[in-house]
């Protein structure tokens, strides 16, 4: 057995019957499916579920498929050669038609319903049956679990096709949105932030949909024009897809006792959970409690370690709902995302996300759904006021545990032994009224530069002679007492430097680097999706001067303001 184990985790998959091998649809097989649907997966028209962990769906195919790009890194660390990306039986198993896969693949794929829950308050009636039964993943349908080097892996098609989640929707992403995706799972794991992976991207040929957005030139908040995109599919790989809002699903079912195993689905899908996302710190030979609390607080510490690398790299999720919040404390659904430039606070890439999803108020957005995930999980210890103490006190230290991580995080940013508050608030308030370029300010402050105007390169006004409101004389100050604090430490300039350019990257993956590059690929060219998948995977190393020169620079002021570049509607 162990030769065998040992054979299959050192394998090179070249072909799909090489992946076959290596199917586990542990998902599946464990969980329980709506008991209203099909065994075929014919099941594409929007209706209410009102039990089961999961629909069985056939994904539909995108007609006329074409590569267009597959995450190098992420092949090498599956054990994938390359060139089965290209090859024929893979680009249509990736593209949507799992019907002609070799055994044990499976030939049905599968969709999975969520509750909704808005800053930590849950809403229904944006389900189309104003009951919250028809919430869902609309148009992503999982096709494969296998369990590769030791880990295991769900892969799941973004773009399949209609589910009973669909809404009414099409089904499709646009290549737009798939571009983006892509390039950003590859570029925050480079960036050592926890996210799903990109696999591969495919685009049709022939087929396409039409989608709100903004006319060229435009600086409308909201699209104001319908226009006719190619549709592409992406694959997305993670340990699992569960989010907090199917946790609060299957809460609100117990809750309701809307069916006899509401209670029995709810134990399940939290077991599940903890078997994918935790088994290496959650011993199966506890009791139900004991897992509970320890899961309780495992995300905790997860969760509150993922805001803080958002932060730390400038990335604003855009719509922070449960539903896009994974229970294994991972980034998950790039839809409405941005990487912060000038920095602002409040900075908020989606036209329709408000304050309370922008870039430092994350945290706080974050401690909600950590809350929806606290109540999702109080039934299973209803019995017991102990742990139901216990899950409180969780709860209730989350505040502290995000506010240590932030401290933490600063600091290391900074070069610092220690978080210092008076300079990082003074900091704060100069970088808001020069304004400063998040990423090439902190970049250049990793070289502790002997003076402040080497920072200038991250200014977007002016350091000038003429000082009336006292910004510069309030900018040296900072920067003197920081250069002595930088001075004060055992350790030498040299190291602390070099410690500080491991956590302010270089590069980020700014809007209008992206823009371009779906907009070439939309002509058929994919060559700087290429240029731009190997650049944002170096986001911390020295790269060629070209590069440099091309990518470490600040927003061009043509494009403040811009629809589509600046600010957008929610990505389909």
């Amino acid at each position: 057995m162990k030769n065998q184990l040992s054979q299959k985790n050192s394998l090179t998959v070249e072909t799909l019957d090489d992946l076959a091998t290596l199917a586990n649809y542990s998902f599946m097989d464990t969980l329980n499916a709506d008991p209203d649907a099909t065994d075929n997966g014919a099941d594409h028209d929007p209706r209410q579920v009102f039990s089961g962990h999961y629909v069985p769906v056939s994904p539909t195919p995108i007609k006329d498929p074409e590569y267009i790009a597959h995450s190098k890194d992420l092949f090498s660390e599956l054990g994938f050669s390359d060139s089965l990306a290209q090859s024929n039986g893979f680009i249509q198993m990736f593209s949507g038609d799992i019907t002609e896969l070799p055994a044990p693949l499976r030939k049905v794929g599968w969709a999975t319903g969520y509750a909704l829950s808005i800053y930590g308050t849950e809403y229904i009636q944006q389900c189309p049956f104003q009951t919250g039964n028809g919430y869902g993943d609309g148009r992503a349908v999982s096709v494969l679990e296998a369990d590769i080097k030791g880990k295991h892996w769900e892969m799941q098609l973004k773009g399949g096709g209609r589910t009973p989640y669909c809404r009414g929707g099409d089904g499709r992403a646009v290549l737009r949105s798939s571009v983006r995706e892509f390039l950003a799972q590859e570029h925050m794991h480079a960036l050592g932030v926890p996210t799903s992976r990109s696999l591969s991207l495919y685009v049709s040929k022939t087929e396409k949909v039409k989608r709100p957005w903004y006319s060229e030139g435009s600086r409308r908040q909201d699209p104001d024009r319908m226009i006719s995109e190619p549709v592409a599919i992406s694959t997305r790989v993670a340990p699992s897809f569960l989010r907090v809002g199917q946790l609060e699903l299957f809460c609100r079912r117990a809750r309701q006792q809307a069916h006899p195993d509401a209670m029995a689905e709810l134990e399940m899908i939290v077991l599940h959970l903890i078997d994918r996302e935790y088994a290496d710190v959650i011993d199966k030979r506890l009791s139900i409690v004991e897992k509970v609390l320890l899961l309780a607080t495992m995300f905790r510490d997860r969760l509150t370690s993922l805001i803080a690398n958002w932060i730390r790299v400038g990335y604003c999720q855009g719509n922070f709902n449960s539903d896009n919040c994974a229970a294994g404390g991972f980034t998950l659904d790039y839809g409405p995302f941005g990487f912060c430039e000038l920095f602002d606070p409040h900075y908020q890439p989606w036209t329709g996300g408000g304050q309370h999803f922008s870039f430092l108020n994350q945290p706080a957005a974050a401690e909600r759904n950590f809350h929806m995930f606290w109540t999702a999980l109080r039934p299973l210890l209803a019995s017991n006021q102990v742990a139901l103490d216990q899950l409180e006190e969780i709860r209730n230290g989350f505040a502290d545990e995000m506010q240590a991580k932030l401290e933490s995080m600063w600091a290391s940013k900074l070069g610092l032994e220690t978080f210092n508050g008076t300079l990082f608030r003074e900091l704060g308030a100069l970088m808001i009224q020069t304004p400063v370029d998040y990423t090439l300010f902190f970049r250049e402050l990793s070289h502790i530069p002997d003076d402040i105007g080497k920072l200038q390169i991250s200014f977007y006004t002016s350091f000038g002679s003429k000082d009336a409101d006292g910004l510069n004389q309030r900018w040296i100050a900072w920067f003197d007492e920081w250069r002595s604090l930088i001075d004060s430490r055992a350790d030498s300039r040299e190291a602390i430097s070099e410690q500080m350019l491991q956590v302010n990257p270089k590069y980020s993956l700014r809007e209008w680097f992206v823009v371009p590059a779906y907009q070439q690929a939309a002509m058929g060219d994919y060559r700087l999706i290429r240029e731009l998948q190997t650049v944002m995977t170096q986001p911390y190393a020295e790269q060629s001067q070209e590069i440099e020169a091309k990518y470490y620079r600040k927003k061009p002021p043509e494009f403040h303001g811009l629809g589509g570049l600046s600010h957008y509607s929610c990505s389909s």
